[in-house]
């Protein structure tokens, strides 16, 4: 199912053809109950990392360390920032001690995504933008390391295709919802804003692209959202032969 606001699509279409599509993952691409989720990896966190840290405060280190890099930092990138606050709050160098970070993402996060899934028509739409030429991209919030996200794409069943690009900790300098997040996709995929398509399931996260003049498809279920047009997947993937087009 699609709709479209009136007046608000329709000249996106005629003067600018979509080049590339940003995919949210959380919510969007994956079925998943995110209260769960961090609740999952915040205890199983907090059990591996016992050999460096035996305290209480790990939660708070982590919950710290994540608002930092919501703040703006344009030179640094979110991984830097992460470190550096989580070293201030916990004691705990990441860097020196990443060996066993690492085996937490690489053989403990893999169970967290128990009961989770694909949501209907993900693969499709992922697997339609490429089909069409259009640059494709991951663009979920950049607060995890790659390996982390890799294995939430796994469970959203598209973690084998090949991507022009995945926001990571490691390669972003922003967050959602800040514009500079958006801005640097669109600087790093050589297109202009306007000649995105962000798709995503959150009002506050995803659908502020349309601030720097990307076009919004709204795949949640609240009513009274601001977006260009909302749907579902299946939706999307009708849809998109004409953005791609149009324009042209």
């Amino acid at each position: 199912m699609l709709q479209w606001r009136a007046n608000s699509i329709l000249p996106a279409i005629v003067w600018s053809a979509m080049r590339a599509v940003l995919f949210d993952l959380d919510g969007t691409l994956l079925d998943v109950d995110i209260d769960v989720f961090m609740s999952r990896y915040f205890a199983a966190l907090t059990e591996h990392s016992r050999p460096v840290y035996e305290g209480d405060g790990l939660v708070d280190a982590l919950l710290g360390a994540t608002r930092a890099m919501w703040e703006e930092h344009p030179d640094r990138t979110n991984r830097d920032v992460f470190h550096e606050a989580f070293l201030d709050l916990s004691g705990i160098d990441l860097d020196e001690h990443w060996e066993l970070f690492e085996d937490f993402y690489e053989n403990r996060f893999e169970a967290l995504g128990d009961g989770m899934g694909p949501k209907p028509g993900a693969r499709r739409a992922v697997e339609t933008s490429l089909a069409l030429g259009l640059k494709t991209v991951v663009a979920t919030n950049p607060m995890f390391p790659r390996t982390a996200i890799e294995k939430r794409l796994g469970w959203a069943g598209v973690r084998d295709i090949d991507y022009d690009l995945v926001t990571t900790y490691e390669n972003m300098h922003a967050c959602k919802p800040h514009a500079a997040y958006f801005l640097e996709i669109a600087e790093m995929l050589a297109v202009s804003p306007e000649e995105c398509l962000m798709v995503g399931d959150d009002p506050g996260l995803d659908l502020p692209a349309s601030a720097v003049g990307m076009t919004t498809y709204y795949v949640g279920d609240a009513p009274d959202v601001e977006a260009d047009m909302r749907g579902d997947l299946e939706g999307l993937s009708e849809l998109l032969p004409t953005l791609a087009t149009s324009g042209a």
